[in-house]
């Protein structure tokens, strides 16, 4: 058993995490292996089985060997004393020991030689070694396309090794921008290009000569790139000399390549800053991506002028003609230019003044043709969408504007809902009874002698029983009862009733209103204007008025007779 110093070791364990970015568990285990593979070595053969116990809370590490203990032999060299020990000899050591059991044999510092500790060192190494790479591989197989960046730690010939945290890593000199110089300290992004693993652990390789690092820098610096209202349709470069970007919008309000530029290329210089230290400047060419490949090809060969264009579409074959005196220009140094331009547009682009095109008879159409063409076919690209959609407006009906899995509701249907038949039959009863109430109604204020009201009223009343008789034995399917329906009638029956009292009262209250408002004259004054038969007359009929109009006829006394009888 080893004793420890548990803060030391604590502190130390915490560092290696923290720097190496290995949890303290993986630490252990390594630290552990590499003791077991140490002392195994010590023992002088791979087989011994060898535990190591790092107990942190009791602060002691300890190792040793077990054996199993086993019957006791006849003969005591046919035991291998390496793995097994006999019966007799693990009583010795533990009096309850039995066959089978597992006897530990601790080691102490003394017998751990220093070729053991060298041993242990080298193995630990390598595994946390191991360690690392596997956490450097989780770490890093999710940032494949981003941008990082470290400062540099150390420059070497062909390479540069940056510290990117809680690792390494080494940039060779091909993925730097041309002639660029860095020194120790200097802070530097990085572009990942891949990550991968293999029996030597995580390789991860990193850029900034990729055409991928350039388009990163544009969608940091250009926020309609950020945003998705620019899209770059692509990039060709050498890395230090030149690159050219194509880009591409879908808003008509916004100028793709003068958003790049910026005003009087402010946004631009801040990309080219970004890109080397080096003694010679990467240009950049912004241009704006045409479908028209002739149109696309002369943009391509900025910043020499292009006249026009022969487009050989079937074998991506083009030939561009310049000005005399331009051809220079339109190659560039060593070829850059015409070469991006053939990356960029996917055609292999020859070029030709103007003049040796007319000698060799070549035939092209002018830039101004080029952009009418251009301009009406995308006229007549618009026009058949336009077409399109209106056709498709025409066919689509209402359910088609509905959403997904819309079901039209049907109607429901209740066990005691009335029919449309029965709901006719029933119509046209009330209708019928409404008809028929009417002219009693009408009649009773007609104005004729109170005799004869009554006589044609007491008619009409006492034939109304067998009436309602009638509408009772209609058969009509309905949810509302029989008893239901009397009610109402009954109901009605009293409304009319109170109607017609109304009535009678109001005739009576005009007649008193229109007496109050007669002008009185002195009797000596008025003229006669009936004889003294007539107005005796008129008084004998008024007495006969008064006599029936106190009588309180009630039209609906055989109704409530009617209605009371419930065997009826």
């Amino acid at each position: 058993m080893i004793q420890i110093n548990v803060k030391d070791f604590t502190e130390s364990l915490d560092e290696l995490e923290a720097r190496n970015g290995v949890s303290r568990e993986i630490i252990l285990n390594a630290l552990k292996e590499a003791m077991e593979k140490g002392y195994k070595k010590t023992l002088g053969g791979d087989d011994a089985v060898v535990r190591v116990d790092i107990n942190l809370d009791k602060g002691y590490i300890d190792i040793g060997q077990e054996k199993t203990v086993v019957e006791d032999p006849e003969n005591e060299f046919d035991v291998d004393d390496f793995l097994y020990i006999p019966l007799s000899e693990a009583k010795k050591i533990n009096k309850d020991a039995k066959v089978g059991d597992t006897i530990f044999f601790g080691a102490n510092k003394d017998e751990i030689s220093k070729a053991t500790v060298l041993s242990i060192k080298s193995v630990y190494k390598q595994k946390l070694s191991d360690a690392e790479k596997v956490a450097l591989y989780e770490a890093y197989k999710d940032k494949v396309g981003d941008m990082i960046t470290g400062k540099v730690e150390k420059v070497e010939e062909n390479g540069l090794s940056v510290n990117v945290g809680k690792t390494s890593l080494y940039i060779t000199k091909k993925d730097l921008i041309g002639d660029e110089r860095f020194k120790a300290g200097d802070s530097i992004k990085l572009y990942v290009a891949s990550v991968s693993d293999n029996t030597k652990g995580a390789k991860i390789v990193v850029t900034r000569s990729n055409p991928d690092f350039l388009k990163k820098i544009f969608e940091e610096e250009i926020r309609e790139i950020y945003d998705g209202t620019i899209i770059i349709k692509g990039i060709a470069r050498e890395a230090g000399e030149r690159s050219k970007v194509s880009v591409y919008t879908n808003d008509p309000n916004v100028d793709p390549s003068g958003a790049c530029i910026g005003p009087n290329g402010s946004r631009i210089q801040k990309i080219v800053t970004q890109l080397g230290n080096g003694n010679n400047k990467e240009k950049i060419d912004v241009i704006t991506y045409s479908e028209s490949h002739g149109l696309y090809i002369v943009d391509a060969l900025k910043p020499a002028v292009v006249l026009g264009a022969n487009i050989d579409e079937e074998n991506k074959k083009a030939t561009a003609i310049v000005g005399d005196g331009s051809l220079s220009l339109a190659i560039g140094r060593k070829g850059v230019n015409v070469r991006l331009a053939s990356k960029l547009t996917g055609y292999s682009i020859d070029i030709k003044e103007a003049s040796t095109a007319l000698e060799e008879g070549i035939t092209y159409t002018s830039v101004e043709e080029l952009e009418r063409l251009d301009i009406e076919e995308k006229q007549a690209k618009a026009a058949l969408e336009a077409q399109r959609r209106a056709e498709a407006l025409k066919k689509n009906d209402s359910l088609n504007t509905l959403p997904d899995g819309y079901v039209a509701p049907s109607k429901r249907h209740y066990e005691d809902e009335i029919s449309d038949e029965d709901k006719e039959r029933l119509l046209e009863t009330i209708e019928n009874e409404e008809e028929k109430e009417a002219p009693v109604k009408e009649e009773f204020f007609k104005e004729e002698t109170p005799l004869e009201v009554k006589e044609e009223k007491v008619e009409e009343i006492k034939s109304e029983p067998k009436k309602v008789e009638e509408v009772k034995k209609t058969e009509v399917k309905t949810t509302t009862t029989l008893e239901d329906l009397e009610k109402e009638l009954a109901s009605e029956a009293q409304k009319a009733k109170a109607n017609q009292n109304k009535s009678r009262k109001k005739k009576k209250d005009d007649e008193v209103k229109e007496d109050s408002h007669v002008t009185t004259v002195d009797p000596s004054q008025r003229m006669s204007i009936y004889t003294d038969e007539e107005l005796a007359e008129f008084e004998e009929e008024e007495e006969i008025n008064d006599e029936y109009e106190d009588e309180d006829i009630d039209e609906y006394d055989e109704y409530e007779d009617y209605y009371d009888d419930d065997d009826k």
